[in-house]
């Protein structure tokens, strides 16, 4: 399955032929013949998606290990991003996730950690559940900060973060009930256009905790952005740039769908599709890892274009991570004594004669 991913295999018979054909570097993976299409489609039906999911924290653990903080925005505590996006399927297809009359889908809910921008949580629903019923089942460790966009309104979970310790910065609806406390002031220069002090909700329900409000002008639009938070004591700049770190987890899941194997599926059962995005899950944490360790400012992308030629191939991998372009070392010199090759009709030909 990860030369699934890697190799940018269409179908269970090209995942197959293809592991065929390198067999012979196959053996040092104690793989001593590629699986038949049948066994592979087997395996995904029946061997359980959550093997794939302790694989892909293991992982996780080492390659958090090898980030470290990055130079921005730095803060004592973890910083993590939460969203969710749709994959669409065929309805006809993929019948237990129906999600509208003639289409199917599957929701990948993520949590991404700032610490390297590594997927650290994530969680496969049908695409009618919705990212709040997710959220409210996470537990998150206190002085935790959340970053989140507006699909996540909920003002009891809000309510239950700010007891528990936990940061969020998101976005406030439009059409929210609030009441103003206390006006705070605001740079002087900068995108901030107002810092208050709210009590949030309406007539017949009020959360008993201050939360502050914060308009931010965007660039090339008139409405500002408005962004609800439970911390009063950072200031409004930072509390800005908090909530622009969210785009981070939107290039995640572009990079997830541009260069791995998450559009098309080569199973079409519950267990077999989980299996395939995990094992994409797994592959990007690879990548992630190979882009910690190597010394050359790899992008996603070249990396896993790159990469494709050099599956199959015996070489040094953390030399050509640091030096891709440059040929590997010349071969042990050859023995002296080597047999001379002589092409018919030449003048050193001498066919029929023996030594």
């Amino acid at each position: 399955m990860l030369f699934c991913q890697l190799g940018q295999a269409q179908s269970l018979r090209e995942i197959c032929e293809g592991l065929a054909c390198c067999e012979g570097k196959l053996r040092h993976l104690g793989v001593p013949e590629a699986p038949k299409r049948s066994t592979l489609a087997y395996a995904n039906e029946h061997r359980p998606w959550q093997l794939y999911q302790s694989v892909f924290q293991s992982l996780y653990q080492r390659c958090q290990q090898l980030a470290g903080r990055p130079r921005r925005l730095r803060f004592r505590h973890p910083r993590v991003i939460l969203d969710a996006t749709m994959i669409d399927l065929c309805a006809s297809l993929y019948d237990w996730a129906h999600y509208q009359r003639t289409k199917g889908a599957v929701k990948l809910h993520l949590l991404l950690d700032q610490q390297g921008y590594l997927p650290r949580l994530a969680v496969i629903t049908t695409g009618k559940v919705q990212e709040i019923e997710v959220a409210r089942q996470l537990h998150f460790e206190p002085g935790t900060i959340l970053i989140m966009d507006r699909a996540y309104v909920d003002y009891e979970w809000y309510e239950r973060l700010t007891r528990q310790g936990v940061f969020f910065v998101t976005r406030l609806r439009h059409d929210a009930h609030f009441r103003v406390v206390a006006e705070r002031p605001v740079p002087e220069r900068g995108p901030i256009r107002r810092d208050q002090t709210i009590h949030l909700g309406s007539h017949w329900y009020r959360q008993p905790h201050l939360l502050r409000r914060l308009e931010v002008d965007r660039p090339g639009e008139d409405r500002p952005l408005v962004l609800l938070t439970n911390h009063l004591g950072w200031g409004p700049t930072t509390l800005a740039r908090l909530y622009r770190e969210r785009w981070q987890i939107e290039v995640f899941f572009r990079a997830l769908k541009q260069n791995l194997r998450v559009k098309s599926f080569v199973g079409t059962s519950p267990n077999a599709l989980k299996t395939q995005i995990w094992v994409a899950l797994i592959a990007m944490l690879v990548l992630k890892y190979l882009q910690l360790r190597a010394s050359l400012g790899w992008s996603l992308s070249n990396l896993v274009a790159l990469l494709r030629y050099q599956l199959f191939v015996y070489r040094d991998l953390w030399q050509w991570l640091h030096r891709p372009y440059e040929p590997p070392p010349d071969p042990e010199p050859l023995l002296a004594t080597q047999l001379l090759l002589n092409w018919p009709g030449s003048p050193s030909a001498s066919f029929g004669q023996h030594p």
